[in-house]
């Protein structure tokens, strides 16, 4: 089924196209912070593939081709309240049909460093995921959940997810960036559902 999103606006689709999205604020200051986890994904998926990411219109862009799809990975530069105008933009831009187009996101309400994908939610309080709900005008969209919850009982919630990853908690989000790989390349070629049941049922094996 074709999402007619964004109504008189929308343009032909081209479902061999997927936008894979990664949320995260732009400067230096931000590097490695637990609320750029998703910057960190698409800067691996851009080294595994040699992909070179070029700074254009409310983002870094580049793509590739994965066996017969083109995958275009985006890092908005809007900072994350604003991830939403550089998502649609991109995504009108290129053709690209809602249920192609993948967010992955830091989610707070997930131990690090487990994984969830999932084709729709609320935004549970992420403001970049509150701004693309409103730009796309839907909930209906598939994002990548990576969670970065602290074992620590309390904690101010916006110094938390500004904060830089302790080595240990680094090593953990490493370990992790060839699944998240995995999963979007299997969401290319799978689909949401099948790859949901793929990837959902095994948690992470330092979790077990």
């Amino acid at each position: 089924m074709l999402f007619k999103w964004l109504f008189s606006k929308a343009k032909p689709i081209d479902m061999t196209k997927y936008l894979i999205v990664g949320l995260g604020n732009i400067g230096s200051e931000y590097l490695n912070t637990r609320h750029n986890i998703g910057f960190e994904v698409i800067d691996f998926m851009a080294k595994k593939f040699e992909v070179q990411m070029t700074d254009l219109k409310l983002g870094a862009k580049g793509n590739f081709n994965y066996k017969g799809k083109k995958i275009i990975l985006l890092k908005p530069s809007t900072f994350m309240n604003r991830s939403g105008k550089s998502v649609r933009y991109w995504a009108l831009k290129e053709k690209i049909a809602l249920q192609n187009i993948l967010i992955i996101t830091d989610d707070l309400h997930l131990p690090l460093p487990l994984l969830r994908l999932k084709g729709k939610g609320s935004d549970g309080g992420h403001n970049g995921l509150k701004d693309i709900q409103s730009q796309l005008n839907t909930p209906h969209y598939p994002r990548l959940r990576f969670g970065i919850k602290s074992e620590e009982k309390t904690f101010n919630q916006v110094d938390f997810v500004l904060s830089k990853f302790t080595d240990e908690e680094e090593k953990k989000v490493t370990m992790r960036l060839p699944q998240c790989s995995e999963i979007i390349l299997s969401f290319t070629q799978m689909g949401l559902d099948k790859t949901m049941n793929k990837f959902n049922s095994k948690p992470p094996k330092e979790m077990s």
